[in-house]
């Protein structure tokens, strides 16, 4: 191929990875972003029934794309709730579906499941 030929090729190929990514920054399959307002009004309630039965917890809120909106500790709540809250809300954001469908899928065993060194 003349050197003319591999830049039009390499130039219509960075066009399209152009286009592409574009076309994924203009749509957002998870919907839209929640509010800091409305991501303390889903907090309320969960906190509410925390306090009522007595259960120290963490609320961790995050956005389409897994990152931290709303994040609140009580007190007395145990050192690893903390990570364990973000990464549950993560996780359910990222694979689109909540954290106990894994615990269910490893619960139930079968083919592909597999826990790692622990053997």
């Amino acid at each position: 191929m003349s050197p003319l030929t591999i830049r039009f090729l390499f130039s219509l190929l960075f066009v399209l990875c152009a286009v592409s990514a574009g076309a994924q920054m203009m749509t957002n399959p998870y919907g839209p972003n929640i509010s800091l307002e409305n991501a303390k009004k889903a907090a309320a309630p969960a906190l509410a029934e925390a306090r009522k039965n007595n259960w120290t917890m963490v609320v961790a809120i995050v956005d389409a794309a897994g990152d931290l909106v709303y994040y609140e500790k009580m007190d007395n709540t145990q050192l690893g709730s903390s990570q364990v809250a973000i990464g549950k809300a993560r996780s359910a954001v990222r694979f689109k579906r909540p954290t106990k469908a894994f615990q269910d899928a490893v619960a139930g065993g079968g083919a592909g499941v597999r826990m790692l060194g622990l053997e």
